[in-house]
């Protein structure tokens, strides 16, 4: 029986992204591991950006620890994964009318995003008899493992974001609005209007505006659009894209070949309509290389509803443990004793574990984690509410391994 982790801390230092306690998360969680559950310093694999010495976590380097983990388990191993850092949700962008869900996403620190689908086929991947128990301390969290059953948690996706006529340019507009102030601080109260401990709290949440900013920022690039953000990751990243964006891009890119008249450009929608985003867009780019569509072309797509945003309702995860840091509607806070300095940040949930952990004697489930978690949190007036998502035989099972 092997017990093995990766631990995966974004501060985004420098940037408007900047948060203060996801690394302080890493490091707490890292010793936890160690000290009350067994782990072996060589089996944990840590990735943080605030020191040069360690495994950056971008986008791709977080998805290669990740698929090296699991490619590593073997029935009966216990595989850990702790993520904390921003998050975001990417809305609709085909247009097309059965297309109205999101993408949430983790952020890595090169904001080459990882989606919900990412995650689901990693943990399909993990072998009978071996669990992975994954804990995310960031926004829009509870549904980052797609399809996984919701045990503790009122997670809801409310359809009327989706604004006027379905369309790439008002979904996202109305998103924005609703998300353009995620980063502002606030001194911490709780429910009688009293300063709690004098925190002083950023949310994880980081509106696509600003990751646009940050893209342009770090690539020179100024035709990266917050309107088209599927293609412009891809043209970020290209091979290194996440496998979802691979996958939009593919149906994109087959769309043009065969036109509006094809049987599979989509009649109406985005893909029905993609002459404006080919010519200013693709098209130059495809006719100046002619392998900057390859690595999209390449991805395993079995229709164009691989591509859209939301559930594709696959059959519940097997394997798979998910502890969010909030629903999947919220926000989780970065929070910072107001007297000290940053050393002294956290995330709320993390920082709700590791006081949990600490305290309780002998095993805990992973239902008492996330009920004494929601409990200490609003306790401390933290708005935001964990979930845990996982199939009915992993409720009582131990928190991380027995």
């Amino acid at each position: 029986m092997g017990k093995k982790a990766v631990l995966i801390g974004c501060n985004y230092a420098g940037t408007k992204a900047q948060l203060k306690g996801c690394v302080n998360d890493v490091k707490k969680m890292h010793r936890c591991l160690i000290d009350r559950y067994g782990f072996l310093e060589n089996d944990i694999k840590v990735l943080i950006d605030a020191d040069d010495s360690y495994t950056q976590p971008t986008g791709r380097n977080i998805r290669s620890a990740l698929s090296d983990l699991i490619k590593s388990a073997e029935s009966g191993d216990f595989l850990f994964v702790h993520y904390s850092g921003h998050g975001t949700r990417l809305p609709a962008e085909t247009g097309e009318d059965d297309d109205t869900g999101y993408d949430e996403c983790i952020v890595p620190c090169d904001m080459n995003l990882i989606t919900d689908d990412d995650f689901r086929e990693l943990v399909d991947k993990v072998p009978q008899g071996c669990r992975i128990t994954i804990v995310s301390d960031s926004c829009h969290s509870g549904g980052l493992i797609d399809d996984c059953k919701e045990q503790i948690g009122e997670s809801f996706k409310d359809e009327s974001e989706v604004q006027g006529d379905g369309s790439s340019a008002s979904g996202i507009r109305g998103f924005l609005q609703k998300t353009g102030d995620a980063i502002e601080s606030a001194f911490h109260r709780n429910n009688d209007g009293d300063d709690v401990e004098n925190v002083i709290v950023d949310n994880r949440s980081l509106p696509l505006d600003i990751i646009v900013d940050i893209l342009k920022q770090k690539t020179g690039k100024d035709d990266i659009n917050v309107g088209n953000v599927r293609p412009s990751l891809f043209d970020v990243f290209g091979e290194d894209s996440t496998p979802k964006v691979k996958k939009f891009m593919k149906v994109l890119f087959n769309s043009l070949k065969v036109g509006d008249g094809g049987d599979d450009g989509g009649g109406g929608g985005f893909f029905g309509k993609v002459s404006e985003l080919a010519q200013s867009l693709l098209k130059p780019k495809l006719e100046n290389n002619a392998d900057y569509g390859k690595p999209a072309m390449e991805a395993e797509v079995e229709g164009k509803q691989d591509a859209y945003a939301g559930s594709k309702k696959k059959k519940l995860p097997e394997n798979g443990i998910l502890i969010s840091g909030c629903q999947t509607d919220q926000t989780s806070a970065d929070a910072t004793p107001s007297k000290t300095d940053q050393a002294e940040s956290y995330g709320a949930l993390s920082h709700a574990i590791q006081k949990i952990v600490d305290e309780s004697e002998g095993k805990i489930s992973n239902r008492e984690v996330v009920m004494k978690a929601r409990d200490l949190m609003q306790k401390h007036g933290f708005k935001q509410r964990p979930g845990l998502y996982c199939e009915d035989k992993h409720v009582d099972a131990p928190f991380i391994c027995e």
